[in-house]
C-alpha cells in the first residue's frame, strides 16, 4: 500500500516542483500552491460521480464523445472553474507566470488522485506508464490553461479571448489525447509523438510566460521610479 501511494504521488509532486521552480521572480507561497493542489484532488469526486452517471445511463455512445465530453470537457472545465473563480482574483496571483504555477497545481492535484486510484485498482506495475502519459499530460494541460489565464489577467484591454483560450485549448488537446488512447489500435505509435509535441508546446508557454513576467516587473519598476523621481 505504501509503495502504491508513493508511486501515485511522486510524479505529480515532482512535476509540480519542476514548474514551481521555473518561477524566477516572486515564487508563490507554498501554502497557497498546496491549497490549489488540494482543490484539484477534491475535484476527483464530483468528476468521478458525473462520469459514472454518464457511463451507467449510456449517455456516451462513441469514442469521440467519450474522449471529448466525458473526459476532456468535464475534467478541464472543473479545473478551469477552480482556477478562474478561486485563484484568478487572489492577491498572490500577481504576475503572468503565476497562472502556470496554479494551473499546474490544480491539474496535478486531480491527476495525482486519479493516479492513486488507478494504481490501487490495477497495480504498481503501471506506475511508469502513468507517470509518462496521464500525469505528464495533465501537467501540460495545466501549463497551457494557466498561461492563458495569466495572459488574461495581465493583458490590458479585452481579456475575454484569453479566458476562452484558457479552456478551449486544454479541452482540444486533452480530447485529442484521450481519443488517441481509446480509439486507435496502434495508439502507441501516435501518443509518443503527440506527447513530444505537448511538451514542446507547453515549454514554449513557460518561456513566453517568463518573458511576460519579466516585462510586468519591468513596468512596475518604471512606474515606481517615476513616482519617486
Amino acid at each position: 500500500m505504501l509503495g502504491i501511494l508513493s508511486a501515485g504521488v511522486a510524479p505529480g509532486l515532482a512535476l509540480l516542483c519542476y514548474f514551481y521552480l521555473k518561477d524566477e521572480y516572486e515564487p508563490e507561497p507554498i501554502s497557497f500552491v498546496f491549497r490549489t493542489f488540494l482543490y484539484g484532488v477534491l475535484l476527483m469526486f464530483p468528476i468521478m460521480f458525473i462520469q459514472h452517471v454518464l457511463e451507467t445511463e449510456h449517455l456516451v455512445n462513441s469514442h469521440l464523445f467519450d474522449a471529448f465530453l466525458s473526459s476532456s470537457l468535464l475534467e478541464e472545465f472543473f479545473k478551469w472553474f477552480i482556477l478562474f473563480y478561486a485563484v484568478y482574483q487572489h492577491v498572490e496571483f500577481d504576475e503572468p507566470f503565476d497562472g502556470i504555477v496554479y494551473g499546474v497545481a490544480v491539474s496535478l492535484g486531480f491527476a495525482t488522485a486519479e493516479n492513486i486510484l488507478y494504481l490501487l485498482a490495477n497495480g504498481i506495475q503501471h506506475a511508469m506508464t502513468r507517470a509518462l502519459l496521464p500525469v505528464s499530460s495533465h501537467a501540460l494541460f495545466g501549463v497551457i490553461m494557466g498561461f492563458y489565464i495569466g495572459k488574461a489577467k495581465f493583458t490590458e484591454g479585452k481579456k475575454g479571448k484569453w479566458v476562452i483560450f484558457s479552456l478551449l485549448l486544454p479541452f482540444i488537446l486533452h480530447g485529442t489525447y484521450d481519443y488517441i488512447l481509446i480509439s486507435l489500435e496502434n495508439w502507441l505509435y501516435i501518443i509518443f509523438p503527440f506527447m513530444i509535441f505537448l511538451w514542446w508546446f507547453g515549454l514554449r508557454k513557460v518561456k513566453k510566460a517568463k518573458a511576460l513576467s519579466a516585462n510586468h516587473f519591468k513596468k512596475q519598476y518604471q512606474v515606481q521610479k517615476t513616482l519617486h523621481s
